[in-house]
């Protein structure tokens, strides 16, 4: 199932996301332990805050870094993420 671009996205209940100052990353944290995020990871799920759309979070990462075409990457690990259970539709 392809994940809808305009439906606001959420964490999944039982994923905490931070910035980690000993392993200088940001990471989902979970029951069972914690997945360690690329920067690019970050920028995507610090965005993700129960309001915004994949749409919106593509417009705000065109905003913040201008000149990169970045629509489909961010899609991808949108996709990647909800297909993994770190993510849902609000």
């Amino acid at each position: 199932m392809s994940l809808p671009l305009d439906k606001a996205l959420a964490l999944e209940k039982q994923y905490r996301f931070q910035w980690e100052p000993a392993q200088k990353r940001h990471v989902l944290l979970y029951p069972e332990g914690l997945i360690q995020l690329t920067e690019s990871a970050g920028e995507i799920l610090k965005r993700i805050d129960g309001n915004a759309s994949a749409e919106d979070i593509v417009e705000s990462l065109e905003q913040a870094f201008p000149g990169a075409d970045l629509k489909q990457d961010v899609i991808d690990f949108l996709e990647v993420a909800h297909d993994k259970g770190w993510i849902r539709v609000n």
